[in-house]
């Protein structure tokens, strides 16, 4: 049954043959997999894999999910004016981008659950008030990494026929042409990478501190991405999922200003602090990265850690505050005009149990 379950197109496929040693000519690549540029072990140093199971177990907060609905504010991204240059986030890492008449999707997740075991890890009441229906026609997808909670298997196929270029690391790639997606759709590249996709739209794929694997034994067989998207008048960090690092140091340096960077700010974890960061770390990374704002994403829709459900937008906000770091903090589905310094955003989350 095991054997059978693993095998379902949703797994995705494990590289062989020619594709995994070109994959192996990767600087990234070496001992069998894909790694970090910094030492990056799967747990903090001085805690025990036993350790780790018992307070997954047994010590979780008691407020991991919201006690009601979360508040939403449904934008039509149908009807958006074309001149419209907006951000509106889908919860967790999802969000939809359109700037400079371009249309922009990252890392959609639409099926209500973020694992390969249906009802295991379902998305919290009020996070899913969009679906494929509401997406028009996507001009570029971008796709951090392949876990489930960014690679969606049922999304993915849905959106299919809306999609019109992918821009994915080395190895992702592999799962969507199982999935049926035509290699001249792909654009699969390792980090560093320099390439324009239209006038004016330059696209660095960079790295991040993380690792891959949608199996139930082999890991880090796809790499894992941020990027920096320079359009004709913005510049975006896209940070995809990543402890801290000195990376953000070195792309703020060669890339920053940003004037926005979108970073991932939840399902951390002292034990795991290696692999996603830590409050006061996400908003260090944005000043690392010469940000002009920070979009914090990665919170309101799985209980992937066991910190409260609400705990990340608390601790960024008030380091972000400390940092006097700009801050944008929208409901699920608000507007979030991209070019307007003064727009304000509402402690959405306060009230809510």
């Amino acid at each position: 049954m095991v054997v059978w379950f693993v095998r379902l197109p949703m797994f995705g496929k494990t590289p062989s043959g020619t594709y995994l040693n070109m994959l192996k000519q990767s600087p990234q690549y070496s001992n069998g997999k894909f790694q970090n540029q910094s030492p990056t072990p799967d747990i903090t140093e001085g805690v025990s894999y036993g350790q780790v199971l018992w307070s997954f177990l047994f010590e979780k907060s008691k407020r991991l999910k919201p006690n009601a609905a979360l508040p939403s504010q449904k934008t039509n991204l149908h009807t958006l004016l074309p001149k419209e240059n907006v951000l509106v986030w889908f919860g967790h890492s999802s969000y939809f981008i359109q700037i400079d008449g371009k249309r922009i999707m990252v890392d959609p997740v639409f099926s209500g659950n973020a694992s390969p075991i249906p009802g295991s890890m379902k998305s919290f009441l009020g996070s899913d008030i969009y679906t494929v229906d509401d997406i028009p026609e996507i001009d570029y997808l971008f796709m951090s990494h392949d876990h489930w909670d960014h690679l969606d298997y049922p999304t993915i196929i849905a959106l299919k026929p809306k999609i019109k270029q992918i821009i994915t690391g080395l190895g992702t790639a592999l799962h969507l042409r199982h999935w049926g997606f035509p290699s001249d759709m792909i654009l699969e590249k390792d980090w560093f990478a320099t390439f324009e996709l239209a006038p004016g739209f330059v696209v660095n794929t960079l790295p991040a501190r993380h690792f891959s694997g949608r199996g139930l034994l082999k890991r880090q067989q796809s790499l894992w991405m941020s990027f920096a998207l320079k359009t004709p008048t913005m510049n975006l960090f896209i940070g995809g999922d990543s402890g801290y690092d000195t990376h953000f140091e070195a792309i703020g340096k060669q890339f920053g200003p940003f004037d926005w960077a979108i970073l991932e700010c939840g399902q951390y974890n002292k034990n795991w602090r290696y692999i996603h960061a830590m409050p006061d770390e996400v908003v260090r990374a944005a000043v690392d990265l010469q940000a002009k704002k920070l979009l914090p994403v990665h919170w309101a829709k799985f209980p992937l850690a066991q910190h409260d459900w609400d705990e990340p937008i608390i601790k960024v906000s008030q380091h972000a505050t400390a940092a006097r770091m700009p801050i944008a903090t929208p409901m699920i589905g608000e507007k979030i005009r991209l070019d307007d310094a003064t727009q304000q955003f509402q402690p959405w989350w306060k009230g809510i149990g």
